[in-house]
């Protein structure tokens, strides 16, 4: 019964997330051949203001929307 724990800064669409658990879900069942339905994932979702590399916080070093396809 694999569980998978994905930690993410907050601001993914549920569809995102949809597609993101589907695709994790193919590649345990591929891999280790055991069900879907077998297969937990877990989606940690983090606040910027939480999240910080090199001293900064994440909030202030990026804003909003960093991490995401086409943002800063």
């Amino acid at each position: 019964m694999p569980i998978v724990t994905i930690k993410l800064a907050k601001g993914r669409t549920v569809e995102e997330k949809r597609r993101l658990v589907k695709s994790v879900t193919e590649a345990v069942t591929s891999t280790t051949g055991v069900k879907p339905e077998w297969v937990t994932v877990l989606i940690d979702e983090l606040d910027r203001e939480n999240w910080a590399t090199g001293g900064e916080l994440h909030s202030d070093k990026f804003g909003e929307g960093h991490g995401r396809i086409g943002t800063k």
